[in-house]
């Protein structure tokens, strides 16, 4: 896997793929719960194993979105609340907009619930970088401080075998 990112183009693709790869993993979850209330259980498992391998799949595209090399903590925190947050703020409330334009209450409604819970998610993840970085700055003063300590050791050390 190369370690820079990739081409705007590509790294469109890769999104496309990975999207597609876990649209299709829920919907044969789905389909296979479906099948098992049926009666079905052989096809179920098929979509179950299908499902599984579609799992990989999108995993494969998301090594190359996000390597893990390249991602600290508070990267994978800021990532989520701005996927989370452009939920909210914009995918949801559009999709709503234009189900409340074609009469189509329940998917309306839906839209709204799921936009209120991206924003409760974005906030949980907010409230748990801005905890991070707290400590994260609290851990860099007192290294700082011990850095300081030891390096005026050093000193006095340096001194006396001078």
């Amino acid at each position: 896997m190369s370690n820079k990112k990739p081409k705007i183009e590509t790294w469109k693709n890769l999104e496309s793929a990975f999207a597609g790869e876990s649209m299709a993993y829920q919907k044969y979850l789905y389909f296979a719960q479906i099948a098992r209330k049926l009666g079905n259980v052989e096809v179920a498992e098929l979509f179950e194993e299908t499902a599984s391998q579609e799992t990989g799949h999108a995993r494969g595209h998301l090594h190359f979105l996000y390597p893990a090399d390249k991602l600290t903590v508070e990267d994978l925190l800021r990532l989520a609340v701005e996927g989370e947050t452009y939920e909210y703020t914009e995918m949801y409330p559009g999709f709503e907009r234009k189900a409340v334009e074609e009469k189509e209450a329940g998917a309306a409604s839906e839209f709204r619930e799921q936009a209120a819970e991206s924003k409760e998610h974005a906030d949980i993840f907010r409230a748990k970088l801005h905890k991070i970085s707290k400590v994260f700055a609290g851990l860099t003063k007192v290294e700082k401080s011990h850095a300081e300590t030891y390096e005026k050791a050093l000193h006095g050390l340096k001194k006396q075998a001078s």
